[in-house]
């Protein structure tokens, strides 16, 4: 046997035990490798019923702000045909009955004035 040959077969022997020391790693990182594999499998199958009742959630959430929109469409035209009508009654009674106050506090005005002794009647 040369000296090349034997450097070959001493090559050849510390390449197999390298080989032979990094196979436990190796076999461990798969093994890790498969829990994780696991894990997301789990999340994933309890995620999908999970993201179902949000769907459903939010569906059932949209309906009622649909709903929670045309009251408040009834709500405001309500108020502004109340705005409407109060304008139109003031209009409609607030004029006149103004004019009667105005009317009555003048009356009443004149009586006080005709009762009260005043110096021009005193003087005739």
């Amino acid at each position: 046997m040369s000296g090349g040959a034997i450097a070959g077969l001493l090559a050849a022997g510390v390449f197999a035990i390298l080989v032979l020391l990094l196979a436990v790693p190796i076999l461990k990182l798969g093994k890790v490798l498969d829990e994780v594999v696991t894990a997301i499998k789990a999340m994933s199958d309890g995620a999908t019923p999970l993201l179902d009742e949000v769907t459903a959630t939010v569906s059932t959430t949209h309906q009622q702000l649909r709903k929670v929109d045309g009251i408040s469409t009834n709500v405001s035209d309500a108020s502004a045909n109340i705005s409407a009508l109060s304008s139109v009654i003031a209009a409609a009674i607030g004029s006149p009955l103004i004019k009667v106050v105005a009317f009555s506090h003048g009356v009443s005005k004149a009586l006080a004035d005709r009762t009260k002794p005043t110096a021009r009647r005193r003087a005739k």
